[in-house]
């Protein structure tokens, strides 16, 4: 997703609300980032462990972390949208199953995501050629619409045409309207889109539905792994210790 289309909060808030990171630990983060002047980052402060990431309030590295859904154990790898870094975005798209989009919702930013230049088309279209074949895309910050479903079905309209483009079906990708920060359509339904009846998703098997981003998660598919072809490791990172 974009810079600043809420990855790292979305992601933080469904660790925490999953029971992969204890209350007192937000808490505590939610403390630090008051003092910082960044209140609005203590889900993403799960993830963003470096100083720089947190002065910047910015992802400049990824981060793996797991979770347990009804049905699967989740590792979770948190990518940068900045453009900075898309090195490292790729790092972690390339070991993925299933992609999220995160698309924030807002007057303005989704609009700047979509564009030229923006990360939104380029991390769609990085995720199709890096081999995930699975896409999920949660429309994010719905809060800052008043949750308002005209701005949702423009969006996935939008959006339906872009990744169509990229590679994908969008008739197998489920689209999830959510507030990663107030935790909207996350883990429960939320009482502020009632006009909202949920996602389908077409597969191999049929019709799948769902009404929440944990739902769309569960609802992937295991891809079929080579397992008689020769080894293959995916190389993350390379650390030289001196004095060894």
């Amino acid at each position: 997703g974009h810079v600043d289309s809420g990855k790292s909060t979305t992601t933080g808030h469904l660790i925490y609300k999953c029971g992969g990171i204890d209350k007192r630990t937000i808490e505590k983060f939610e403390k630090e980032a008051a003092e910082l002047g960044k209140g609005s980052f203590k889900y993403a402060w799960v993830l963003d462990k470096l100083k720089a990431e947190r002065e910047r309030g910015i992802t400049i590295d990824i981060a793996l972390w797991k979770f347990e859904t009804p049905k699967y154990m989740v590792t979770v790898i948190d990518a940068p949208g900045h453009r900075d870094f898309i090195k490292n975005m790729i790092t972690g798209t390339s070991q993925a199953d299933c992609a999220i989009l995160i698309i924030a919702a807002g007057t303005g930013e989704f609009e700047a995501g979509i564009s030229k230049d923006g990360q939104t088309r380029e991390h769609a279209l990085l995720a199709f050629t890096l081999g995930v074949r699975q896409l999920i895309v949660a429309v994010n910050k719905m809060d800052t619409t008043k949750w308002s479903e005209d701005r949702f079905n423009e969006i996935v309209k939008e959006t339906s045409t872009f990744i169509k483009k990229v590679g994908y079906n969008p008739k197998a990708v489920p689209f999830v309207p959510i507030s990663g920060w107030h935790g909207d359509n996350m883990l429960e339904e939320s009482n502020n889109m009632s006009w909202y009846k949920g996602w389908t998703k077409e597969t191999k098997g049929g019709v799948v539905k769902g009404k929440t981003l944990l739902d769309a998660i569960d609802a992937i598919e295991p891809p079929v792994r080579p397992a008689d072809k020769p080894l293959r490791l995916p190389l993350q990172d390379v650390y030289k210790i001196g004095g060894i």
